[in-house]
């Protein structure tokens, strides 16, 4: 009998109550007072939440051209980047964390400088003081990369709210899905008007918008053990029988960013399971920490917050292995197994290929700071990120994880 599959990421189930189109309430307001801030503002992704929140830095400071980015992140971060008319420049990460590196992060920092990028990759807090130090120093914004981290805080406060912006992602598998949708929020009303400002030429679009609501219904439906195999399992399968890993891991992209509003609907079924999701993400807390016990019993290291007393969200368990080599052994042993492996991303931005389109006009910092030896630029190095994600399996509870246990 075949196992059950577990998707990559732990996302809240929908119920069938959420689907009701009536009696949800405002999400951006209620989104607004479970964060604990006086407002946000809804998009229709966390990568359109990216473009206006440049958009209204670019206006502030037309004179600003560059924004400092992970070299490991996500490639739509760079496609976004490029359609704003921006320039993207990568920071190689500390040997020691996922945080940009502060030696890199400070020679990249200029008068150029618009907008620098710390992210909290997975869940995991960041440090972006260091981040806020570097960018200050020359007069930029910090915009915090919150897409996979809603719900996480940091002294007491959320994430996304010590920098100038914070966004997040209400995509699929996220803890809290319209199936797309973006979240922005700022501190200081000025700065809220700006995005206000940015935010205003987009409209509504009935053809994306039926389309999301289809594959938001799709979600709804097969995001349980039943059908995740069909939604999920067979797609992987196929990806990884023609060896393409990219594709397995959703890095796939079009270059084309859709940006629209985001329907009533969606906003209403949000709102809706957003009621669920801090018994839910407290639920995920106490399985990750009992299944992160037993994974360091085994000797795998579990990427945990950068920032002492932090309170990420574990959407996933990351794992750090010991060299790149040992894991793509893991992944070509278990990816296919329906154990909710998976990658964060593929590669370091450079060593993609297909986005190289986007990224020609950038000046390249790698390996700048002592020991920093998670990133190269050179495609033949083999030496991307030695990371990858294990699912905590919320929807599958009946023992379908423990297997993936034997992966050392």
């Amino acid at each position: 009998m075949r196992q059950p599959t577990v998707p990559p990421t732990a996302g809240l189930p929908l119920q069938l109550g959420d689907l009701w189109p009536s009696g949800a309430g405002s999400l951006a307001g209620q989104l607004a007072a479970w964060l604990g801030v006086e407002a946000v503002q809804l998009e229709c992704s966390g990568t359109s939440a990216l473009m206006v929140a440049l958009r209204s830095l670019k206006t502030l400071s037309p004179e600003r051209s560059e924004v400092v980015a992970p070299a490991y992140t996500c490639p739509l971060v760079a496609l976004a980047i490029a359609q704003c008319g921006l320039q993207l420049r990568l920071c190689d990460l500390r040997a020691d964390a996922l945080d940009m590196d502060p030696v890199c992060l400070q020679q990249l920092c200029s008068a150029h400088t618009l907008a620098v990028l710390p992210t909290h990759l997975c869940g995991r807090v960041a440090d972006v003081d260091a981040a806020l130090q570097c960018a200050r120093a020359v007069g930029a914004y910090v915009i915090e990369d919150a897409a996979q981290a809603l719900g996480a805080r940091s002294e007491g406060i959320s994430v996304g709210l010590k920098g100038d912006i914070g966004f997040f992602s209400l995509a699929v598998g996220k803890g809290l899905s319209t199936f797309e949708g973006g979240v922005l929020m700022a501190r200081e009303p000025s700065m809220r008007a700006a995005l206000r400002a940015a935010g205003a030429a987009t409209r509504f679009s009935p053809w994306w918008e039926l389309r999301r609501s289809i594959e938001l219904l799709g979600y709804a439906m097969l995001y349980r053990p039943s059908g995740l195999r069909m939604a999920y399992g067979k797609p992987l399968e196929k990806s990884l029988s023609r060896g393409d890993w990219v594709e397995a891991a959703g890095d796939d992209f079009d270059d084309l960013i859709p940006q629209h509003s985001l329907g009533r609907w969606r906003q209403s079924v949000g709102a809706k399971a957003l009621r669920r999701l801090a018994a839910f993400q407290q639920q995920t807390s106490a399985q990750a920490g009992l299944r992160i016990a037993q994974l360091q019993a085994c000797g795998l290291e579990v990427v945990q917050d950068a920032v002492p007393g932090a309170q990420g969200v574990w959407p996933v368990i990351l794992l750090r292995m010991p060299s790149q080599q040992a894991r793509d052994a893991v992944l070509r042993a278990h990816w296919g197994g329906g154990w909710g492996l998976s990658l964060p991303f593929v590669h370091v931005l450079p060593d993609y290929g297909r986005y190289d389109h986007v990224l020609v006009v950038i000046a390249i910092e790698l390996h700048c700071g002592p020991g920093s030896n998670t990133a190269s630029t050179s495609r033949d190095s083999n030496n991307d990120v030695a990371l990858f994600l294990l699912a905590i399996d919320l929807i599958a509870r009946r023992g379908a994880f423990r297997g993936a246990l034997n992966v050392g």
